[in-house]
């Protein structure tokens, strides 16, 4: 079976944005959902709910994307285009890079860049070799439904993406 090439989707960010939470690659569901983490099965928006103390998961897509941005969360991925069947980050391949290093000079309140799995860490962290040296790294554990770590276990970690958001 031929590999499908496979698009990320543009970044969402604005002047606000103090946390960008980065993946690896958009799975089937969302690519043809055209939304961000669509998997009906993948913890994301459950574990970011968690996080803002927000009822995102109640909320139409685009309504959610408008609570990450009054939040200060952006989103994007760390791969611009790859081949890949299926979903799983292991079968990417030819993969290009979003320029991670542009986009964060281009947001003057940025503090972190929190990456959504240790895909999306490997491939960020390489392509940023420094340039995010002012910028707080964080690992997450996925919230793909591939990650088979129990929900909270996974939002205990999470959940230190408050310090970045959350006034002290």
């Amino acid at each position: 079976m031929t590999e499908l090439a496979k698009t990320c989707f543009p970044p969402v960010v604005d002047a606000r944005t103090r946390l960008l939470i980065l993946g690896s690659l958009p799975g089937d569901a969302s690519l043809q959902a055209a939304q961000y983490y669509a998997h009906p099965r993948n913890q994301f928006w459950r574990l970011l709910e968690q996080v803002l103390q927000q009822p995102l998961m109640a909320l139409p897509y685009a309504q959610r994307l408008a609570c990450l941005q009054a939040r200060g969360v952006g989103l994007w991925d760390v791969v611009a285009q790859a081949q890949r069947q299926g979903s799983l980050d292991t079968a990417i391949r030819a993969a290009s890079h979003n320029d991670l290093t542009t986009l964060c000079k281009d947001l003057p309140q940025l503090q972190a860049l929190a990456f959504n799995g240790a895909t999306a860490a490997r491939i960020g962290s390489k392509q940023l070799l420094g340039d995010a040296s002012l910028l707080r790294l964080l690992t997450l554990p996925s919230s793909s439904p591939a990650h088979t770590m129990p929900f909270e276990q996974k939002l205990t970690q999470w959940l230190q993406l408050r310090h970045v958001l959350l006034p002290d």
